[in-house]
């Protein structure tokens, strides 16, 4: 009897651990709970909607489900879309958006229950609506010029306090996504959504359009390289006329400076002559005799035909060189 009543025990307060295991739920930081009973929403005393909020909360067990609900700060990624521009030319244009759950109750009901995909794609038809019709309004060059992101913000929160005035002075863009900015925040309320931050992040011409361009660009750096290429042409033949007609000049003048330096040299040579012949005239004629022999006779098998008593071998018929007379 003891041993059932024991068994009883621990069955009950196992039933009991588990219905309030059950009873209980936790909301973390940065999450909201919704509890459905049934399928419907529970509601406060006033009719609203029942938020749980972070902490520890209680439900009824095997009845009420809880649905979660991410309130922290959420990106939007739209993917690159056409835009018109007040100049009727096209643009790619790629943009994101930052957003987050403000009224967890209005979100639940708009997006069937919570769906973020849901939520997404109704905040990414309102925020490409927007973008086009203020897009609309600028001009090509008024989109691409505008200021940094570190000079001056593009967009601000829409819930700040200073939401409500555009930057004035900054850019045209700036004034026009401020406007942008705006509607989009004002249609995201109805969805319980409040959007933080708007940006652009690349802007791209049509391929078509980028490929004319791309195509008149090196169309026009190719005469530029080809107007280099002859202006370098150019240059390059007067520098060649100019180091010819140097060069011209310096071996004229060379040789001016050799022939003047070869006539000094053949005047000196005379006087040097002059002088030794002057000094000893016999030796003088005996060493220019034996200079012409040596040149004349040097290479052992040079044939002379000339007369015994020829001028040119007196100091062969004469040692002391004295002419013979007949």
């Amino acid at each position: 009897m003891r041993s059932n009543v024991f068994n009883l025990g621990i069955a009950l307060v196992l039933i009991l651990g588990f219905v309030a295991f059950n009873s209980l739920f936790i909301i973390r930081e940065g999450n909201v709970g919704i509890v459905t009973r049934f399928g419907a929403v529970t509601r406060t005393s006033e009719s609203e909607l029942n938020i749980s909020r972070p902490g520890l909360h209680v439900k009824i067990p095997f009845i009420d489900r809880v649905r979660i609900l991410d309130a922290r700060i959420q990106t939007l990624s739209s993917k690159a879309d056409r835009f018109v521009t007040s100049e009727k030319k096209d643009l790619i244009i790629d943009s994101y958006v930052k957003w987050r759950i403000s009224d967890p109750a209005t979100y639940y009901l708009t997006t069937a229950g919570g769906n973020k995909m849901q939520a997404e794609e109704l905040l990414r038809r309102r925020i490409t609506n927007s973008l086009r019709s203020q897009i609309g309004k600028l001009t090509i060059h008024e989109i691409v010029s505008g200021k940094n992101d570190e000079d001056a913000p593009a967009f601000d929160s829409v819930n700040s306090a200073d939401s409500e005035n555009a930057i004035i002075g900054s850019s045209k863009r700036d004034e026009v996504m401020q406007n942008a900015l705006r509607d989009i925040g004002q249609s995201a309320t109805e969805l319980g959504i409040e959007i933080i931050d708007v940006r652009i992040k690349q802007i791209n011409l049509p391929p078509e359009v980028s490929s004319s361009i791309y195509a008149r660009m090196r169309a026009e750096r190719d005469a530029v390289a080809k107007l280099h290429r002859s202006q370098g042409r150019q240059e390059a033949e007067t520098i060649r006329a100019q180091a010819d007609r140097d060069v011209a000049i310096k071996i004229a003048e060379a040789q001016r400076q050799g022939r003047a330096l070869m006539g000094q040299g053949d005047a000196e040579a005379t006087r040097i002559y002059a002088d030794a012949y002057k000094q000893d005239p016999e030796l003088f004629d005996f060493l220019r005799s034996m200079a012409a022999y040596r040149e004349a006779l040097k290479s052992g098998q040079d044939i002379l035909v000339l007369e015994p008593d020829n001028e040119f071998f007196r100091y062969f018929n004469e040692p002391s060189g004295k002419r013979v007379s007949n």
